[in-house]
């Protein structure tokens, strides 16, 4: 197991304002507000363990397309997350930015310079050759299913639509999971993050474990800034939970207006690919 660097853990300074001048994660007072409230209304009333499971099921076959890592992030030049209150930037500055950030933090650590680079694209889901998924089934802060929804959620009112609510199998604090049962074992709201975990874990990546935790879980929010769904937890999600949450830090809070230069960089990011990836993989 890699250990977290304790000397750099707090090396970044997250900014006082986000790529609007307003304070990071307002789900109130967004310039963005109705495009996201309204996306999370529609994930929330929709996101049912039966959708999940179905969904997961049916990207799990990795028959969509086969392509490298860098021909999927070149996709999103043009993707725009609906879900997301701090910018309205193109998904590939994103992940450049938030790359960038813990690239200048973690020197050493290129393996976390990759998993930055690539957390988000799964986002590809959204487009024709994957399926065109709508936004809701693709960006947006996770939840697990099949369980007692986290007091923490963003727009948790609209879960009250969601028909697995007063659903007894699926709405008590275990709901159809045991205690300490691992994250491994649990269902997540579909979306990029549970679909590009699916895509490494065939791939043959030689990314270490920490990588595919961030990648999965990247977006469990109730999880990272709440210490929600301990009782669901084993050892080893313990152990990948101190990288997941420093790497969430990094991804909510290197959001800006300032573009990286993508062919300045692309040439470190593609030898980093090239490094842990086959040339080619499915999606």
């Amino acid at each position: 197991m890699i250990a977290v660097e304790s000397q750099a853990v707090d090396e970044f300074a997250v900014p006082e304002s986000n790529a609007f001048g307003q304070s990071f994660r307002d789900y109130e007072g967004s310039v963005r507000l109705s495009i996201v409230e309204n996306c999370y209304r529609l994930h929330h009333i929709n996101q049912t363990y039966d959708f999940v499971k179905r969904t997961r099921e049916e990207y799990a076959k990795l028959n969509k397309a086969e392509m490298s890592i860098w021909e999927a992030i070149e996709l999103l030049d043009d993707f725009v997350d609906e879900s997301d209150p701090d910018l309205d930037e193109p998904q590939i500055q994103h992940m450049l930015q938030t790359a960038e950030a813990i690239r200048k933090d973690y020197p050493n650590e290129d393996w976390l310079h990759l998993t930055a680079l690539i957390h988000d694209v799964g986002k590809v889901l959204y487009f024709p050759q994957f399926g065109s998924l709508p936004q809701w089934a693709v960006v947006g802060d996770t939840f697990i299913v099949g369980c007692a929804y986290d007091k923490s959620i963003v727009y948790r009112k609209y879960l009250e639509e969601n028909p697995d609510y007063n659903n007894p199998a699926y709405n008590t604090k275990l709901g159809v999971y045991s205690e300490g049962c691992g994250l491994e074992n649990v269902l997540l709201t579909w979306g990029h993050d549970d679909y590009m975990y699916l895509v490494l874990k065939a791939s043959e990546t030689t990314l270490p474990p920490a990588a595919l935790f961030i990648i999965r879980y990247h977006s469990l929010h109730p999880m990272h800034l709440e210490g929600g769904y301990q009782y669901l937890m084993n050892d080893e999600d313990r152990e990948n939970l101190k990288w997941s949450k420093l790497f969430c830090k990094y991804d909510l809070y290197s959001k800006s207006k300032v573009h990286i230069d993508v062919e300045k960089v692309k040439p470190y990011y593609k030898s980093l690919i090239k490094k842990y990836f086959p040339e080619k993989i499915r999606w």
